[in-house]
């Protein structure tokens, strides 16, 4: 019996320390919002952990103080993602540490790796590595990179395969999934950010070009409504699937359109993000229950397939906000934090028609945190602020761990993951510490952020020379 009072004592205890603390408490206490130098001692902290029990690998795995990989070889992915937000913060030898790791890697590796992950990850990031440091040597590197996954694109319809062998430029599809030739949109199109920011820098089109057939078969092949599908043959063109929506799989289809008419001043790219920021609207718009959500429909009837969204979907309120559509993005950001709210982190997936979870684990993700940062650097509103100041406080009681943080299994339990996922240098720290600065480094006015948060400079890019170095008509 006694054992018994025990644990139910310390089950009590567990889920009372990852509850929100009662605002009013909060400000009878003080507590005032997070600072910069909060967010930056948090970089040094994970970072000096990643540097102890996981340099050269993937990813740090803090729970067990280990290492995990992607690939049979490590592609050292976690320095790529992590060195643009080291140059934010300023801190200069960390950084200039992860350039001097970019030098000495090789990418002559005989494995196979999928292209969508890698050009977000890597070759973003030594883009973006050279778009601050102006290291020649580093445009060398990320000219062979982008060199050695190119060979993706080389099929019948302008589509990439799903792999590519970094040292062969052989193709593969997803086998690993049983899936074959089949990928999904933003698997095929999400490119125009890193390969256009490749082409300018090389002075040589091929690769925006290669970037911008894949992404215009996409929209060319929509349907009557404006919409695609989520899924399609590389090599038919085909689509394999006619749901659609804005969730992972689409999202950053979309989000490359908006951002490559942007940087690189393409009114082609800019009709197409226009035409389908108006099929969203007009078709996955769905207001329920007195929130708004972007749903899930079929692409040639617009029937509502399923109400359910998953957590990075919560990237379009940003998206939104900075396009000019600032009542929109408001309405779909307050559905975002009322599901923040009601679980203390969001769920991988929710299905808002039946209020079940559908998958419960959350891996420190971005979005949320991306789109409130935006919102409150366009608006100054205060309740930004608030929101971003909750989800810091509530990913530092419930994933918070001794050497830096972790992913958890399920948001109901907040039982830890032993994972630390490379996106939480780039995107998620970044996100926080920007919408905290009292100095910022650039405004959102100045600056484009591929997917994966790595910034890159408006003014670096002219127009005119965007239109030969890209092959702009």
């Amino acid at each position: 019996m006694k054992n018994r009072f025990l644990f139910i004592l310390l089950f009590f205890l567990l889920a009372l320390a990852c509850q929100k603390p009662d605002k009013q408490v909060a400000e009878e206490l003080d507590m005032g919002y997070y600072t910069a130098e909060e967010v930056k001692e948090e970089m040094k902290r994970c970072w000096q952990a990643y540097k102890t029990y996981a340099w050269g690998s993937d990813v740090l795995l803090p729970l067990s103080k280990g290492s995990f990989n992607w690939y049979e070889e490590s592609l050292g992915i976690s320095p790529f993602d992590a060195y643009s937000t080291l140059a934010v913060m300023d801190m200069e030898a960390e950084a200039e540490e992860v350039l001097q790791y970019a030098l000495e890697k090789d990418w002559d590796q005989d494995i196979y790796v999928q292209v969508f992950e890698v050009n977000i990850r890597i070759l973003g990031g030594l883009l973006a590595m050279y778009d601050h440091s102006k290291d020649k040597r580093v445009l060398a590197k990320a000219i062979d990179f982008g060199d050695r996954i190119l060979p993706a694109f080389d099929t019948p319809t302008g589509l990439p395969y799903h792999s590519v062998n970094l040292r062969t430029g052989t193709t593969a599809g997803n086998q690993g999934k049983g899936k074959g030739n089949i990928i999904n949109v933003a698997q095929a199109a999400t490119y125009l950010v890193e390969f256009g920011i490749l082409s300018y820098y090389a002075q040589d089109p091929k690769y925006y070009q290669a970037a911008k057939r894949a992404s215009k078969h996409i929209f060319d092949n929509r349907s009557e409504l404006g919409l695609p599908g989520d899924q399609l043959d590389v090599e038919t063109g085909f689509w394999t699937n006619s749901w659609t929506h804005i969730q992972a799989g689409v999202d950053s289809y979309y989000e490359y359109l908006f951002k490559a008419s942007l940087l690189f001043g393409d009114e082609e790219v800019k009709q197409m993000w226009d035409s389908s920021l108006q099929a969203i609207n007009e078709h996955l718009t769905d207001d329920f229950e007195g929130r708004r959500y972007y749903t899930i429909v079929d692409m040639y009837t617009g029937a509502i397939k399923k109400r359910s969204v998953s957590l990075y979907d919560a990237f379009f309120p940003a998206m939104q906000a900075l396009s000019g559509h600032i009542e929109d993005a408001e309405a779909n950001q307050k559905a975002w934090d009322w599901l923040w709210e009601k679980y203390g982190l969001l769920p991988s997936r929710y299905h808002y028609g039946a209020d079940t979870i559908e998958y419960s684990n959350s891996e420190l993700n971005p979005e949320i945190i991306e789109s409130a940062y935006y919102l409150h650097q366009l608006t100054g509103e205060e309740k930004y602020q608030i929101m971003l100041n909750n989800y810091w406080v509530d990913l530092n009681t419930c994933c918070r761990d001794s050497i830096a943080f972790h992913a958890v299994y399920d948001v109901r339990s907040m039982e830890p993951k032993d994972y630390l996922a490379t996106y939480f240098f780039a995107e998620t720290l970044k996100y926080f510490y920007l919408a905290a600065a009292k100095t910022e480094p650039f405004s959102l006015q100045e600056v484009v952020f591929n997917t994966e948060a790595h910034p890159f400079m408006r003014a670096h890019f002219d127009p005119v020379l965007c239109k030969e170095y890209l092959g702009i008509e």
